[in-house]
């Protein structure tokens, strides 16, 4: 059985009812380039413009502590200058600034300088509270061996281990060790006489004691012997 021949008519719609729909296939294909560009250029605005001013010092502070508040170690001033595009002298002000207030307010914590930055410190006053909260009666001290063996390397570094066992009058190879590894000193190279490694104390053993440097230290120097005195075992 042959199919049916369409008539002229339904031809005509059936052209019709294409070109009808060409038109619309055609404008969802067409993208306006203009167009695109001008939504990504918002979108771009609306980033930028939701960060806060920081022409005020009172917008500035604020920033700095949110900053401050989130850091493990000490913060220099150049990256906080670069983090919230500031000029390196006005974010050492805001930092003095408000680490004089935090002193003079009384407050829980206090904003230190310590090495070459800056961080929050609980206030000396509540340490006890914190540390019970914290560490519950579990706290991890170090021995006297190994407070003795910082205390020689603090006072005379660089120093080599056999000095310092010297001074001591027994082996610090396993406090050495045990100091190396909770990071409070560190290798600085060897003896150029004796060729031994020479060990000196890090920025955490300043951040630990809460100097800003070696020159802090109490007067305890002189009650140690001198190293270039003391024969190496």
């Amino acid at each position: 059985m042959s199919e049916p021949v369409p008539t002229p008519v339904q031809l005509n719609r059936t052209s019709g009812d294409r070109d009808a729909t060409q038109p619309q296939e055609t404008a969802e294909r067409e993208i306006d380039p203009d167009a695109t560009t001008t939504v990504n250029r918002g979108e771009a605005e609306t980033e930028t413009s939701s960060a806060p001013d920081l022409t005020s010092d009172a917008a500035l502070d604020a920033a700095l502590e949110a900053l401050l508040l989130v850091v493990d170690v000490p913060a220099g001033e150049e990256l906080l200058a670069d983090t919230l595009e500031q000029p390196v002298r006005r974010i050492r002000q805001a930092l003095q600034r408000l680490s004089a207030w935090y002193a003079d307010s009384e407050r829980g914590i206090d904003l230190r300088r310590v090495g070459d930055g800056w961080r929050f410190y609980t206030r000396e006053t509540y340490a006890p509270y914190v540390e019970r909260y914290l560490l519950d009666g579990q706290r991890s001290k170090l021995t006297r061996a190994a407070l003795e063996t910082l205390a020689v390397i603090a006072y005379r570094q660089p120093v080599t281990r056999s000095r310092v066992a010297a001074v001591r009058g027994v082996n610090v190879d396993g406090v050495i060790r045990t100091l190396v590894g909770r990071g409070l000193i560190e290798e600085a190279g060897t003896d150029p006489e004796t060729g031994g490694i020479l060990y000196c104390t890090t920025e955490l053993f300043l951040e630990r004691l809460g100097l800003s440097s070696l020159k802090d230290l109490p007067p305890l120097a002189p009650l140690l012997p001198e190293v270039d005195s003391i024969d190496d075992v």
